[in-house]
């Protein structure tokens, strides 16, 4: 995923833009696309809410037939939680009996800064909606996820600028048997991301989450402490893609991923955006592509020199 422009497809469907009071727009149907409801970030007298463009979305579509739903901006999201969002959905879980998937907070820099995304608890939702398969949520700021049991999600990605450890350790905590694909955007302290891998050991042991196929510990500012800790962790042996992308991953980090246990049972590797020197890429490249993983080390990056001898590298997300 990126931040850099408004989902186009989720749970495999087309996202389609629920229209304003005064659009005049055919409606595709009801279970065809994933419907978009947004309301502008930054509002003006005589705007739509999201509240009241939620109750007539509910009052024009089959809701039982609803498949998926994105959540893009609310009023003033750098100010609100998205707590009020989270109560109108819980509130009509016994009209959308057909949803199997939720995005919380989709949108772009231009709507609100990843980092200003003022969350809230979102495991209420998830309990509100046993059936539910796939949930996304972006931004950091008071997000909230003690650890739960449910036994439908099969994809969960948490997409921020900075992870506090105490939402790391709920969701690595939490009892999800069905869960295949997992994506956690660590970030930098500066925003709250305060995690190491030691919060991530039920995750990295492999006692955590027995259907795990697909991993992703993402946009780390400490991404080789993370690589370092992946090379040596039984959860590795049995997934299909590892995605250690967006952060700040050194030759160091990548050298303690090669030399850890063995990565060739993999389909897919993603470490791009990176500080890898060319050497070490075509050892990356050496070690995995003959045994046909596919290795993604594009978005090759550099730092900055801050003229006092220290290089400055950054993630790709924070802000």
């Amino acid at each position: 995923m990126t931040v850099g422009t408004h989902l186009q497809e989720f749970h495999g469907l087309p996202v389609f833009d629920f229209p304003g009071l005064d659009a005049r727009v055919e409606l595709p149907a009801t279970d065809s696309v994933a419907w978009r409801i947004s309301a502008p970030t930054y509002s003006d007298p005589g705007d739509e809410l999201w509240g009241p463009q939620f109750e007539r979305f509910l009052k024009t579509v089959d809701t039982g037939r609803v498949r998926a739903l994105v959540v893009g901006g609310w009023d003033e999201a750098y100010e609100n939680s998205s707590a009020d969002i989270v109560t109108a959905l819980i509130g009509a879980n016994n009209r959308l009996t057909a949803l199997e998937a939720v995005f919380l907070g989709d949108m772009t820099s231009e709507d609100c800064e990843i980092s200003w995304i003022i969350q809230s608890d979102v495991t209420p939702l998830l309990a509100a909606y046993p059936a539910l398969r796939e949930f996304g949520v972006r931004g950091g700021s008071e997000l909230a996820f003690p650890s739960i049991r449910h036994t439908g999600l099969e994809t969960l990605v948490v997409e921020t600028g900075g992870l506090r450890a105490e939402v790391v350790r709920g969701i690595v905590g939490s009892d999800l048997p069905a869960l295949e694909n997992l994506e956690l955007w660590l970030g930098t302290d500066e925003y709250g991301g305060d995690s190491t891998p030691e919060d991530l050991a039920p995750l990295l042991a492999g006692t955590a989450f027995p259907a795990l196929r697909r991993l992703g510990l993402c946009d780390s500012v400490i991404q080789d402490a993370v690589a370092a800790a992946v090379a040596g962790a039984p959860v590795v042996a049995r997934l299909e893609r590892l995605d250690l992308s967006m952060g700040v991953l050194t030759d160091a980090g990548a050298a303690a991923l090669l030399d850890g246990q063995p990565l060739t049972h993999l389909a897919h590797l993603d470490l791009s955006h990176h500080y890898l020197s060319e050497a070490m890429c075509e050892r990356v490249r050496a070690a995995l592509v003959p045994y046909g993983v596919t290795v993604d080390l594009s978005d090759a990056q550099v730092g900055e020199d801050d003229g006092d001898g220290d290089v400055w590298r950054y993630v790709a997300v924070a802000e």
